[in-house]
């Protein structure tokens, strides 16, 4: 039998003594048990830690709290955030900044939730999230990094449960439970608050996929785990009730998408776009489409700058842009688009960024970061929203047989696409702002999008067995218009397609589709309200099967 021992040692503060704790688990019985405490003279820590290190071990470490604690490996953790004070999604930034320079490591993202506040009720709503994290530091050592990124943003001593610009709680720490004056873990409150419950399952979904996580559910007390706890609060059905909204922060507000489904009206700028090429070159022109559009109930507008339409030549980011800023500064000057949110179609990250700096709200690409490995980062660094679409090569090669070919296409669509969403996020982009999109049209026979209008709860299922967070993000689908619908209605050319659009826009939407980009505005919209109006199951409840 295998006995795998831990040694903390904890200075008493009055007697100036250590407190020797020493643990250990086996493999029949791997939960912690408690050996025996030892009270130990200075002179005798400093011989431990000699001994220790010899042996292999890799250090002790003193945190500020004068806690020494030892440990040899790098430790999974769960920490959960809240504001209420100040700009929330900025403590949020910051926090999680500071984090990663305090050697946390972040490697999942939670949804985020804007709830009612708890305990002390008469003080601003809260957004709260959560995420999973790796870390060589010892529990108060992540203990004293948390608190001291507290105070570096502005939080002070005052009442419990009151106003706070951030609050870090450990919620796990490897698969240890910790207990002492300053510190317990599992955190005690877990299990009675759902606005920490939601973004844990987020983070674990039900899937147990280490002996850390494991450990996690077990220390629930519930047979069902923390699932089971879950489902026990009230689960998902709590979301949209309760005071708690999933949300994403969009254009200075919070968006919440299962509360009626978003209109994305197109605006190209190109000369040889499928539908509209040319139509639009010119300032006057493009402001006028756009006034158009939001007078007939537009709330987003997408303006591309470069065609992606099958076989399309590239052009280079100067082109791009000398075609892209003067609209966007004229559009974004229109009393028109107050409250409402402009995305920027492109793949290239250096005009994401200029875009964002002229007042675009949201970047949306083609490529989910293929055509250009800056993105991610770029991204990660503007803070805003990003659609990441589904597409094989680029628009030169998306149609070839090679990246035709598919088994199960709503499955392989959606490994393909959380494969580029998993690496966005390693790169520091939080699922709270990733919208994803199929990309029906792209690299897809007829047959193909046929399939992933009618199976977004099969992709949403797919997803959520690798991730529930990035399953409960925004889905959106782009059908208007394109080549399988005139091949399917005999239609071929492009602005004749509108009925066919308004079906398969109506097929998409009651499957699940939180936003629809669109060219013709007045009439989608028309059938998103009516899907809207039909009792149906919320897209962020969809239940998954097994």
């Amino acid at each position: 039998m295998v006995i795998t021992f831990y040694f903390l040692l904890f200075k008493q503060l009055k007697r100036g003594k250590y407190w020797l704790c020493i643990q250990f688990k086996t493999e029949a019985s791997p939960q912690m048990s408690t050996l025996k405490h030892l009270e130990v003279p200075r002179r005798l820590l400093f011989a431990a830690r000699k001994h220790l290190n010899v042996s292999g071990f890799s250090s002790l470490h003193t945190a500020s709290n004068c806690s020494v604690e030892l440990h040899s490996q790098e430790e999974e953790v769960v920490i959960a955030l809240g504001s209420n004070v100040g700009d929330r999604l900025h403590n949020f930034k910051e926090a999680l900044k500071l984090m990663k320079k305090s050697g946390i490591q972040i490697t999942r993202h939670a949804c985020l939730y804007e709830t009612a506040p708890a305990y002390v009720t008469d003080q601003p709503r809260f957004i709260n999230s959560a995420v999973r994290a790796v870390t060589k530091l010892g529990p108060h050592e992540l203990l004293a990094a948390l608190k001291k990124i507290e105070k570096d943003l502005g939080r002070t001593d005052g009442i419990r449960y009151g106003p706070r610009p951030i609050d870090l709680d450990i919620l796990f720490y490897g698969k240890f439970k910790v207990r002492s004056d300053i510190l317990t873990v599992p955190h005690e409150r877990i299990w009675e608050r759902p606005f920490v419950m939601a973004p844990l399952m987020d983070l674990l979904g039900s899937a147990i996929d280490s002996d850390t996580v494991a450990s996690w559910h077990s220390f629930s007390g519930h047979s069902g785990g923390l699932s089971g706890l879950w489902e026990k609060l009230g689960g998902e059905s709590l979301i949209g009730v309760e005071g708690m909204y999933r949300v994403m922060p969009v254009a200075n507000g919070l968006l919440d998408w299962s509360r009626r489904t978003s209109v994305m009206g197109i605006l190209n700028l190109t000369p040889d776009s499928f539908s509209d090429g040319g139509k639009f070159q010119s300032v006057k022109s493009a402001v006028s489409q756009v006034r158009l559009m939001l007078s007939e109930g537009a709330d987003m507008i997408d303006i591309g700058a470069q065609s992606t339409r099958p076989m399309a030549s590239r052009i280079s980011v100067e082109e791009e842009l000398g075609r892209l800023i003067p609209v966007l500064e004229a559009v974004t000057a229109m009393p028109e688009v107050d409250g409402k949110v402009i995305s920027v179609d492109t793949f290239y990250s250096e005009v994401a960024s200029e875009a964002v700096s002229r007042g675009a709200h949201v970047i949306n690409d083609v490529s989910a970061g293929q055509l250009d490995p800056n993105m991610f980062k770029v991204i990660a660094d503007l803070d805003v929203p990003y659609v990441a679409m589904h597409m094989r090569g680029d628009p030169c090669t998306m149609q070839n047989s090679e990246n035709l070919k598919y088994d199960n296409v709503c499955e392989e669509v959606s490994s393909e696409l959380y494969s580029r969403v998993r690496e966005a996020e390693l790169s520091g982009i939080p699922a709270w702002r990733i919208i994803i999109d199929p990309g029906i049209g792209f690299s897809k026979k007829t047959e193909d999008n046929l399939d992933l209008l009618t199976g977004l709860p099969e992709i949403r299922a797919e997803i959520g067995k690798r991730s529930l967070a990035i399953s409960h993000a925004p889905i959106l689908i782009g059908p208007s218009r394109k080549r399988f619908l005139g091949e399917i209605c005999s239609r071929p050319v492009a602005v004749e397609r509108d009925p066919a659009t308004i079906a398969s826009v109506t097929t998409g939407v009651l499957g699940g589709a939180n936003i629809v980009r669109v060219h013709n505005v007045k009439d989608n919209l028309d059938a998103v309200k009516l899907c809207d109006a039909i009792p149906r199951q919320k897209s962020s409840s969809i239940k998954f099967r097994k």
